[in-house]
């Protein structure tokens, strides 16, 4: 079939085989140009299929040579429908591993299931006999509590009052007002810390210490982010802010946990980027496309996979790694926020209109990278030709 982007209210629907295997290989290959590293041999990533967590697979193998074991929720293809990005994503990153001598498995189902996180251990036992790395990045809307069998579902909302800000809607470029409604309950937020905070984190640490799968000296690791004051309200200060500060809460205690067999317990807070999930939250959008104009006209831009080749480098398996905020926090926002940089993109915030948003913001940028994200606009691929889906 010809595959071409289907996007609905900044949703894509579709994505393109060929265009994200270009992608994981892009990856692979920047990392690839890197001097080696002596890091994580045997590496678990949930969550392993896009953005920050598959970037965190190709490091592990790629840069340190592990054998990886990834867990992830997509939709495979038919023949009348695409699969999803991260489908495809999986199968370009096993089938490079493979070409290039690398161990690689993956398990496709909902990571948050008694039953995946037993065939998830099932198969680290058989063939990799420990982990000494577990990354967790999972983002989702809904999660199905093992104990209770109570579907919980996440809302990115302010809590306390509406939320009024700028945004732009990427596609067109118009830059408008909208107004995003508080929480309209404790249990709004409840239900999003239940699906984006720590306890599922927690759940896979118990399940691998439990079967005597984590490694002494083991490191896990999870993602969060703060971003600026333009956004607090909706992001930070909001119901996905609270799941986020629960994360945080959750890697301090691991620590501790971990600490006692010379192991430890991460959050790495990083760069703002273009995701599935950033292109629908009121706001981000522009904050995102002046971002990259002010990252990038200073050299300061990263893709993700620059951001994770630094937190493999300068953090997790540096000699001598880069010290942590007051919070324990691993820093990769810190491009982000700098000061100057953050001034800038305020400046440009309070002029952006629909007639200049194109000049003060890289909406270009933000467009492109959404596109390519769903494996659309990859340079060399034949996007009128048939493809297998």
């Amino acid at each position: 079939m010809i595959i071409e982007p289907k996007i609905l209210r900044n949703i894509c629907l579709t994505a393109h085989p060929l265009g994200c295997s270009a992608q994981v290989q892009e990856q692979i290959d920047y990392v690839r140009g890197k001097e080696p590293l002596a890091g994580s041999k045997r590496t678990l990533i949930v969550g392993s299929s896009n953005g920050y967590g598959l970037a965190a697979r190709i490091l592990a193998a790629y840069g340190c040579g592990a054998d990886t074991v990834g867990v992830a929720y997509e939709r495979p293809g038919t023949d009348t429908k695409s699969g999803s990005a991260g489908w495809y994503n999986d199968i370009a990153f096993r089938r490079a591993a493979e070409r290039d001598g690398l161990s690689a498995w993956s398990i496709n189902g909902d990571a948050f299931s008694r039953e995946i996180k037993e065939q998830t251990l099932e198969l680290i036992r058989e063939k990799l006999g420990s982990v000494d790395l577990v990354v967790y990045s999972i983002a989702s809307p809904r999660r199905m509590d093992p104990q209770t069998g109570i579907l919980h579902s996440s809302v990115i909302k302010p809590i306390g009052r509406p939320f009024v800000e700028k945004t732009v809607d990427f596609q067109t470029g118009e830059v408008s007002e909208i107004r995003a409604e508080p929480a309209g309950s404790q249990k709004e937020i409840e239900d999003t810390v239940k699906v984006m905070g720590g306890e599922d984190w927690a759940l896979w640490i118990d399940a691998l210490d439990a079967a005597g799968l984590l490694e002494q000296g083991s490191t896990t690791l999870a993602f969060s982010y703060i971003g600026p004051e333009f956004t607090a309200a909706i992001y930070r200060d909001g119901t996905i802010g609270e799941a986020k500060k629960h994360l945080e809460q959750t890697a301090k205690t691991l620590n501790r946990r971990l600490a006692q067999r010379g192991g430890r317990a991460l959050v790495s807070v990083n760069k703002a980027l273009v995701t599935r999930a950033s292109a629908v939250i009121p706001a981000v959008p522009l904050y995102i496309a002046l971002l990259y104009r002010v990252m990038k006209d200073r050299g300061l831009h990263e893709a993700c996979i620059q951001q994770i080749d630094r937190l493999f480098r300068d953090y997790l398996y540096s000699s001598d790694p880069l010290p942590a905020d007051q919070e324990g926090r691993i820093r990769l926002d810190d491009r982000e926020m700098l000061p100057e940089v953050q001034e800038e993109v305020r400046r440009r915030w309070k002029q952006a209109t629909s007639e200049n948003v194109e000049r003060l913001s890289d909406i270009a940028g933000f467009r492109d990278e959404y596109l390519r994200y769903h494996g659309f606009g990859v340079p060399g691929i034949d996007y009128g030709a048939d493809v297998e889906a």
